[in-house]
């Protein structure tokens, strides 16, 4: 039996529950990012017609937005409240404006960037399916017709500009929730008895 009772810890230092919540959104942010940037987008890049690929994401990327999100908000709240400002050192400090960058990039990631990105490739795909286009399998075949479809249809051209520059910040909030959730991870493995 453990000699300290979850309730009971010191001033600014977090109870095993604290401790597990923390790990809990910690890691559940981390297991959905490797596996949706590394692992399903490759695989259902490569194995689905593009329009398919493109409607599951557009399914799949708010709710995983969305919860990352939220994932990442509950960990800066959880840390701040155990490690109050007048205590903190610098690696602390640290780990706060990490934890803070991830909340915020999220955030827009989830309600703008990532909303915009699916909106926009839904009307291109309505656009592409009424000139026949959009059941190729693979994101890089029938480049070419594509390509002829943004030159012969402005609206479509103009989409297909929209949609590089959201899909280029949306995949940068992401990139950067990766990089702040690597870095909590190093973090918290060295002050395991802290966190």
């Amino acid at each position: 039996m453990s000699s300290v009772p979850i309730a009971m810890a010191a001033e600014g230092e977090a109870t095993t529950l604290a401790k597990l919540l923390h790990l809990i959104f910690l890691s559940t942010f981390w297991g959905m990012q490797i596996w949706v940037t590394f692992i399903s987008d490759f695989i259902m890049g490569s194995n689905l017609t593009r329009h398919t690929f493109g409607f599951i994401q557009s399914k799949l990327f708010p709710s995983y937005f969305h919860i990352g999100s939220g994932c990442a908000f509950f960990n800066l709240i959880i840390f701040a409240m155990h490690h109050p400002s007048e205590l903190l050192n610098e690696e602390e400090t640290f780990q706060i404006i990490i934890l803070f960058i991830c909340v915020t990039v999220a955030a827009l990631n989830a309600q703008w960037f990532g909303q915009i990105t699916s909106e926009i490739m839904c009307d291109m795909h309505l656009i592409e399916k009424s000139c026949g286009l959009g059941q190729d399998i693979g994101l890089s075949i029938n480049r070419e017709a594509y390509n002829q479809l943004k030159e012969s249809n402005s609206k479509y051209k103009e989409f297909s500009k929209q949609l590089a520059l959201y899909h280029t910040a949306s995949s940068l909030c992401n990139l950067c929730c990766i990089i702040c959730n690597g870095i909590s991870l190093y973090c918290m493995a060295t002050n395991l008895s802290t966190l």
